[in-house]
């Protein structure tokens, strides 16, 4: 009798590999896929009567510091850090460090 380990299924949204190591879509295939990206500066938590108050001028403190890394979310998860940075006469992010990918919660 043959015995083989079984993979438990993969989770919605995820990729398996083939048993070679390699994705069963080859990469090149992907590379039009359009994702959603985002830069985190910081947060800020307002109550709605302080938001309604908000206009020309107006400044809101956010939680980070001047200096602290901005994050890159990609369809909001979080894949990297780094800092602001001027390129081409348009903001930017230099990369500083990239995260380990994680499973899908």
């Amino acid at each position: 009798m043959t015995t083989r380990r079984l993979r438990p299924p993969p989770q919605r949204g995820s990729l398996s590999l083939m048993p070679d190591g390699s994705l069963p879509v080859p990469a090149d295939a992907l590379r039009d896929v359009e994702l959603q990206a985002r830069l985190e500066l910081g947060r800020a938590l307002l109550p709605v009567r302080d938001l309604l108050q908000l206009g020309p001028g107006a400044v809101v403190e956010l939680d980070r510091r001047v200096g602290d890394p901005v994050e890159l979310f990609v369809n909001d998860r979080l894949v990297a850090r780094g800092e602001i940075v001027v390129a081409g006469g348009s903001f930017a992010l230099r990369v500083t460090e990239v995260l380990a990918p994680t499973d899908p919660a």
